[in-house]
């Protein structure tokens, strides 16, 4: 569960969501965002090194972070509904080592889990910590697709001293 960056455990996985890529909304973002052969055309798509149509890395990211946020809000939403104290959270100070591993192809399901890596003070905003996570897809196989490490402030509890 959510909470202050005081409770917020090293090691703690959460299940974020899963989504079915359908080839409509392949194409649908292809073609608006990514258009390459291999995303827009079944035929180009088999003739290339991916063998079949599969979704643009982008779309795959797109969709872990709409299920990102909503997982937190339906887990904010549980802790004010409880009457627990919400945290705010800070700006993200980004993602790094994006890596699309495997083509995600249609009506793949791709299943979205987060684990805290590390937590850290932080000195400019002490009434924030920096939580960091591995974000990562598996699809229906259980084969890895897509990982990337995220970050972003979360309120504390009692701010840092100067």
């Amino acid at each position: 569960m959510i909470g202050f960056f005081e409770n917020i455990e090293i090691g703690h996985a959460n299940e974020v969501g899963s989504h079915r890529f359908t080839r409509d909304e392949i194409l649908s973002f292809a073609q608006r965002y990514d258009p390459q052969p291999f995303h827009l055309d079944e035929e180009a798509a088999k003739n290339s090194l991916f063998g079949a149509l599969c979704a643009s890395g982008w779309h795959t990211a797109c969709v872990w972070l709409r299920l990102l946020i909503e997982n937190r809000e339906r887990m904010l939403a549980a802790m004010k509904e409880a009457g627990t104290p919400v945290p705010r959270f800070g700006p993200s100070p980004g993602a790094r080592d994006l890596k699309w591993l495997k083509p995600v192809y249609v009506d793949d399901v791709i299943s979205f889990r987060a684990t805290i890596v590390d937590k850290k003070d932080s000195r400019s905003r002490p009434e924030y910590g920096l939580v960091v996570s591995r974000h990562e897809g598996m699809n229906q196989k259980g084969e890895l697709v897509i990982s990337l490490q995220g970050s972003v402030l979360v309120e504390r509890r009692v701010a840092l001293s100067p």
